[in-house]
């Protein structure tokens, strides 16, 4: 590993097995998730069809996956519809509302993390929403972000994918030629 003016450095990596306590708050055990790993290649399919119940879909598709690697093309889940922003933010209100979705702990260690509920989040989404209506953008158009790494970036956008509308997001530390490429 490069550690910058020529000199190489070394990685020391941990193999040993998990804490306990974080074994036990996990999600899937190790024999569960050999199980499942099983699965997925000797059923892809089924595999998939199983996993796409984990989310809210507006339209549940039925081709799980359609991929040719040479050439490669790649699709996953191609007949379905879905919102990520309904994902990410609106089917956690009914149960979750007060609970934390972001946490964002600014540059400047002497301030207080922000903490931004998923009530919250789906306000100051829907805000940016609507100040991005305001301004003419519709399902399909393209917004591109430049923003600094806050919580309104994110709020940006969800709003978009809340509204269908396609973002990208370019960096402040490009040069005025870079950005430009990038937003063409």
């Amino acid at each position: 590993v490069s550690t910058g003016a020529g000199g190489y450095g070394c990685i020391m990596i941990d193999r040993a097995s998990p804490r306990g306590d974080i074994v036990r708050a996990a999600h899937c055990s190790a024999e569960d998730y050999d199980s499942l790993y099983r699965r997925s290649l000797e059923d892809p399919d089924g595999f998939w069809r199983d996993e796409v119940r984990r989310i809210d879909w507006v339209r549940a598709p039925t081709i799980m996956g359609n991929w040719s690697f040479d050439p490669v093309d790649i699709k996953w889940f191609e007949d379905g519809i879905l919102n990520l922003c309904h994902n990410c933010v609106d089917r956690h209100l009914p149960e979750r509302a007060d609970d934390i979705a972001i946490i964002f702990e600014a540059d400047d260690p002497g301030r207080e993390p922000r903490r931004i509920s998923y009530g919250g989040l789906k306000d100051e989404v829907c805000r940016f929403a609507n100040a991005l209506k305001r301004i003419g953008v519709t399902k399909g158009d393209r917004v591109t972000l430049y923003m600094p790494m806050v919580p309104e970036a994110a709020f940006a956008m969800l709003a978009c994918a809340r509204m269908g509308a396609v973002h990208s997001v370019v960096f402040g530390g490009f040069s005025p030629e870079a950005l430009a490429g990038r937003i063409q």
